[in-house]
C-alpha cells in the first residue's frame, strides 16, 4: 500500500502529485543519471526533502527486472477443445517484494473430471509475511470449503475423504452462485480467524490461566513458535481470487482490499466487426469507497462515526478496508500489548503503539465480497449468420494496486485486447482507440487516491508475456526514458514514485470452429 504522500517541495508540485514531478523534470546532469527529491531522515530525526542523483539502469536491466519473474502457465485443456493458459509477472519496489500470487486446479465436483481453476494474487503490506503464507493456503482452503458446501449431508467417512482428496467420488450437488459465494466468504473469513487467533493459541497453551488472571505475562519470545505465528498477524494483505468453471460457465471474483479484477469480453457481430466491453469485477475496498465507510461507521458507535475513516483510511492509517492480519485493527489493546510482551520484546521487536481511536475492534475485515458473472463462451455450433454472437468473456486481469495507480480498467483491457490483435510497435493513444474499440461495461467503485496517474501512452506491445506487457506501458510504455528512470529509483525511495506489482492475466485459446478476435494491423 502506498503511504501518504509527504508534501513535495513546490507548490506546483504538491497540486500536480508525484507523477507529474516525475514525468515533467528535465535532466539537469549527465544522460545517465537523473535527479529526484526523497526524504531522508533529518539531523533532528525528522523527514526532509532533498535532491538527489541517481544512476539510469542499463537497458538490460531493465529489461531483466520487467521479465526475470515472468511466467507463461497452461492449466486446463477442456473438454470443448478450448485451452486455458495464464501469463504471470512481478516487478518490485519494496525490498523484498510484498506482493505475491499463486494458481490451482482443482474437481469442480468431486469425481468429476471437470475443473475449477482458482487465481490469487495477494498485496502485502507492513512486510510479507500475511502475503507469503496466503500464496501457499488460501486457494487450498477455499476449494475444500467449496468440496465440502457440494457434499453437506455427506456422511462423514465420505467428507473426511473429500477434504484429504478433493476428488473422492460421493453423493455432491450443483452449488448456486449464491452457495459458492457464502462458501468462499466463509473460506476467508475462517482463515482470517485462524491468523489473527494463532497467536493467543500458542499463548494460552503455555502459560497457566491462573498466571495470566493476575496479569502476569512470560516471556515466550524463544519458543520456535513466536515469530512464525506473531509475523503474519502483525503484517497484512490484500486478496483476490478468481474462480473459473468453464462446465457451468461461471467466473466468481472474491475480493479482500483494493487489489482489483477487470474482465475482457469480445463483443462481435455476423460482419466480423466487434469491441472489448470492459467488465470491472470488484470494488476497491478503501475508506474512500461510498460502501465501505457506511459499512463500516454502521458496525461502530455513532461517537466513532467520525473517527473510524480520516483522510480516507482506517483509524487514518490503513488504506485497504479488508484485509488478512494487520491485528492491530482487530485485537484489543490489551490483547495487543501481552503479546507484544510475550513473543516481541525477547526478540528486540516492538509492535506499533495502538491507535488512540481503537476502541472498539475489529475495525478491519478479511470478508470478501464476491461478484459473479457469466463467461458466455461462444459455442462451437453453427449459428445464425444474421445475428450477432453474444458477448463472450476472453480474458481475466488480476492485479495488485501497483498497476491501478498507473493504468485505467480501460487502458488495460484496451492493452491486453490489442495484445490478443496482434499488435506490434509503439502505438499512440488516438490510435489504439481506434484499432481497439471498447465498450463500458460494469465500473466498479473506485476507491483509491488520485495519484495523477501519467501512463497515458505512447504504448508500446514488444513483450510476448501479457503481464509484462501491462507492467511495462504502467511504467513508462513507449517513453524509454521514463521506463528506465522509474525502474531505476531504487528502495526506499521508490516507493513514493511506484508500488510493488503483480499482474495476473488469465484467458484462452482457440479450439476448432472458434471464433477469435482478428488481427490488427498498424
Amino acid at each position: 500500500m502506498l503511504r501518504r504522500a509527504w508534501k513535495p517541495l513546490t507548490a506546483s508540485v504538491a497540486i500536480a502529485g508525484p507523477a507529474y514531478w516525475f514525468y515533467s523534470t528535465r535532466q539537469t546532469t549527465s544522460p545517465e543519471t537523473f535527479d529526484l527529491p526523497v526524504r531522508v531522515q533529518g539531523p533532528d530525526g525528522k523527514p526532509v526533502k532533498v535532491m538527489r542523483t541517481f544512476p539510469l539502469l542499463p537497458k538490460s536491466t531493465i529489461e531483466a527486472r520487467l521479465t526475470e519473474q515472468a511466467s507463461l502457465d497452461t492449466h486446463y485443456s477442456a473438454p470443448d477443445g478450448r485451452t486455458w493458459k495464464s501469463t504471470t509477472a512481478r516487478v518490485a519496489s519494496n525490498d523484498p517484494i510484498e506482493d505475491a500470487h499463486s494458481h490451482g486446479l482443482h474437481p469442480r465436483l468431486p469425481g468429476a473430471a471437470d475443473q475449477r481453476m482458482f487465481f490469487a494474487v495477494m498485496d502485502g503490506h507492513a512486510g510479507f509475511h500475511t502475503s507469503q503464507l496466503l500464496s501457499r493456503i488460501l486457494i487450498p482452503a477455499v476449494a475444500l470449503e467449496l468440496t465440502q458446501a457440494a457434499t453437506s449431508g455427506s456422511s462423514i467417512y465420505e467428507r473426511v475423504k473429500l477434504a484429504l482428496s478433493f476428488a473422492a467420488s460421493g453423493p455432491s450437488k450443483e452449488l448456486t452462485p449464491d452457495a459458492t459465494a457464502r462458501a468462499v466468504q466463509k473460506a476467508f473469513t475462517d482463515l482470517d480467524y485462524e491468523i489473527i487467533s494463532a497467536p493467543l493459541k500458542l499463548l494460552v497453551t503455555n502459560v497457566d490461566q491462573a498466571y495470566l488472571r493476575k496479569g502476569l505475562v512470560p516471556d515466550l519470545s524463544q519458543n520456535p513458535m513466536s515469530l512464525p505465528v506473531m509475523q503474519p498477524a502483525m503484517s497484512g494483505s490484500c486478496a483476490i481470487m478468481a474462480i473459473l468453471d468453464p462446465a457451468a460457465q461461471d467466473i466468481h471474483v472474491a475480493c479482500t482490499g483494493d487489489a482489483r479484477a477487470v474482465a475482457g469480453y469480445w463483443e462481435e457481430t455476423a460482419d466480423g466487426s466487434g469491441r472489448w466491453r470492459v467488465e470491472v469485477m470488484s470494488e476497491d475496498q478503501t475508506g474512500r469507497n461510498p460502501n465501505e465507510l457506511k459499512r463500516i461507521q454502521s458496525e461502530h458507535p455513532p461517537s466513532e462515526t467520525d473517527d473510524v475513516v480520516r483522510r480516507g483510511r482506517i483509524l487514518g492509517g490503513l488504506e485497504p478496508s479488508r484485509a488478512f492480519g494487520d491485528a492491530r485493527y482487530k485485537w484489543p489493546v490489551p490483547v495487543q500489548e501481552a503479546l507484544n510482551k510475550a513473543f516481541l520484546v525477547g526478540n528486540g521487536i516492538q509492535m506499533r503503539t495502538p491507535s488512540q481511536l481503537l476502541k472498539t475492534p475489529p475495525y478491519v475485515i478479511a470478508t470478501p465480497v464476491v461478484t459473479h458473472r457469466k463467461m458466455t463462451l461462444p459455442s462451437t455450433d453453427t449459428t445464425d449468420p444474421s445475428k450477432p454472437l453474444k458477448s463472450s468473456l476472453k480474458f481475466v486481469v488480476l492485479a495488485t494496486d501497483g498497476l491501478w495507480d498507473e493504468l485505467s480498467s480501460k487502458e488495460v483491457v484496451t492493452l491486453v485486447g490489442g495484445h490478443l490483435s496482434g499488435l506490434k510497435g509503439t502505438v499512440s493513444s488516438d490510435d489504439l482507440a481506434k484499432l481497439v474499440p471498447t465498450s463500458e461495461g460494469s465500473k466498479g467503485v473506485q476507491g483509491k487516491e488520485d495519484r495523477g496517474s501519467s501512463a497515458n501512452g505512447p504504448w508500446t506491445f514488444v513483450d510476448e508475456n501479457i503481464s509484462s506487457h501491462l507492467i511495462r506501458n504502467a511504467f513508462g510504455g513507449g517513453d524509454e526514458g521514463a521506463l528506465r528512470r522509474k525502474l531505476s529509483i531504487p528502495p526506499p525511495h521508490s516507493r513514493r514514485y511506484r508500488d510493488d506489482v503483480t499482474v495476473t492475466v488469465v484467458y484462452w485459446e482457440e479450439g476448432a470452429g472458434q471464433t477469435e478476435p482478428p488481427r490488427a494491423k498498424l
